[in-house]
């Protein structure tokens, strides 16, 4: 039971230091409405996400009207794609009603958009992932992710060939908007079922069959409390830890009581730090205040284990159903304090890489030129699933070629913020890419 002391307290961090619940996702199983056409697929389909999530952006409002906590984003994550259409094939027009419903509802995005290929690719996975790019630029609301790798299966390095095309089609067919479809599309490696953030939330096949998952937020309240701490970095650990507790029991609350008003399971709060554009709200400026001068320097990879850990370490005290990805996040275009070291030239590429070896989730709203080939964005993708697989831990690449642009600013919108087009290397990876076939599994993976 949450006390009235702690919803006071939440209640003081909502107004001075930009606390919210950052999304509510209903995730819903798919596997029922498989039809025997596509047109049949689609009715049930829209039917079901309807019926089951057609009271969740009223539910969400009710809750922050009555408790005072903003609930920024209300969201749908369905059973991946992939596995619906294998049958009957016309992914793209399942897309479609998956954009409409969403409007209908009223939801921010509806992930699931999906396929998982992370040992092999069967035909009909194939032509799903070559169709992601009509889908995204014929849709508004659908996000989509691939999963091309895993600790245990290794990583399946045609689909990641193939994902380098598919992210440059994607630029390109959505180039009137700044090339937003890709700000739409994730490549995975040790994907979760329980995601509720986007664009890589998808329903695992191993839930139940309507699930609300909890995404908190907070590093504008882990920022405050910092500013009190001169101590040593214990201390500071310390302080995370007690403010990670306190941000999750407001996640705990508002997804059982969103579970109980919408009668589906309460599956999982998810403990990431997720940044805003706005200013105070941003995950390099709480690795500042730990004491760097400027979130990319020397210094950067070990503040954020230090982060990363803590937020974990007082989370699991405040609920029993920890899940999605459940770290700090650091995607560009959405935090002010990482676009500042961007545009200094602290912060390159290859720092946020190595952060990613720690942090949730990867390489994550990166803009670069539009010129970049399909063979150095599948390298991006590998080197960052090699990572996760090695690591055994979520890895994953959301980068935007923006087409038409080598240098300046993407804007957009909302919270996907503004990305300022970074360099990167552009040194030709194209044979190791072109050899394709599949990155064995590292050898610790084997405990059976």
């Amino acid at each position: 039971m949450i006390s009235i002391n702690e919803i006071i307290e939440t209640n003081r961090m909502v107004q001075s230091q930009h606390l919210d619940v950052r999304t509510i996702t209903m995730g819903i199983s798919l596997l029922d409405c498989i039809g025997n056409t596509v047109e049949e697929t689609a009715e049930a389909v829209y039917k079901k996400v309807k019926e089951k999530a057609g009271k969740l952006v009223a539910t969400g409002e009710d809750i922050a009207c009555e408790t005072g906590i903003p609930i920024v984003n209300k969201r749908v994550s369905v059973t991946p794609i992939s596995l619906i259409t294998a049958k009957t094939g016309g992914a793209v027009k399942l897309a479609e009603t998956l954009d409409k419903v969403a409007k209908e509802i009223g939801v921010d995005f509806i992930g699931g958009y999906t396929a998982l290929v992370h040992k092999g690719m069967t035909d009909y996975e194939k032509e799903f992932i070559m169709s992601i790019p009509e889908a995204l630029s014929k849709t508004d609301r659908v996000c989509s992710s691939v999963n091309i790798g895993s600790t245990q299966a290794g990583i399946n390095m045609d689909a990641v060939r193939l994902m380098g095309k598919v992210i440059k089609d994607t630029a390109y067919l959505t180039a009137d908007k700044g090339s937003i479809g890709c700000a739409k599309l994730v490549v995975f490696a040790n994907a979760v079922e329980d995601n509720p953030f986007m664009a890589g939330a998808f329903h695992g096949v191993g839930e139940k069959d309507v699930v609300i998952n909890v995404g908190v937020s907070g590093p504008g309240v882990v920022k405050a409390a910092l500013e009190q701490v001169d101590g040593d970095l214990t201390e500071v650990a310390e302080t995370i830890k007690k403010i990670a507790y306190k941000i999750t029991r407001v996640g705990q609350f508002v997804a059982e009581e969103a579970s109980r008003r919408l009668n589906a399971n309460f599956g999982i709060v998810d403990l990431s730090l997720a940044p805003t554009p706005v200013k105070g709200d941003s995950v390099a400026r709480i690795l500042e205040e730990i004491g760097l001068e400027c979130a990319g320097g020397y210094g950067t990879t070990a503040c954020l284990a230090l982060l990363n850990d803590a937020v974990k370490k007082g989370g699991i005290m405040a609920t029993s159903h920890v899940g999605g990805l459940s770290g700090a996040f650091i995607p560009v275009s959405e935090d002010e304090g990482m676009i500042n070291a961007v545009e200094k030239g602290i912060l390159r590429a290859e720092k946020l890489e190595a952060m990613t070896a720690i942090c949730s989730v990867g390489l994550d709203m990166i803009a670069v030129p539009g010129d970049t080939t399909a063979e150095v964005l599948s390298a991006m993708i590998a080197d960052e699933a090699a990572i996760g697989v090695s690591n055994n831990k979520t890895t994953a690449v959301r980068v935007i070629p923006v087409y038409g642009k080598t240098e300046g600013r993407v804007d957009f919108g909302g919270l996907l913020g503004t990305a300022p087009i970074m360099k990167i290397n552009t040194v030709s990876p194209a044979k190791f890419i072109n050899r394709g076939g599949r990155i064995p599994a590292p050898v610790w993976a084997h405990k059976n």
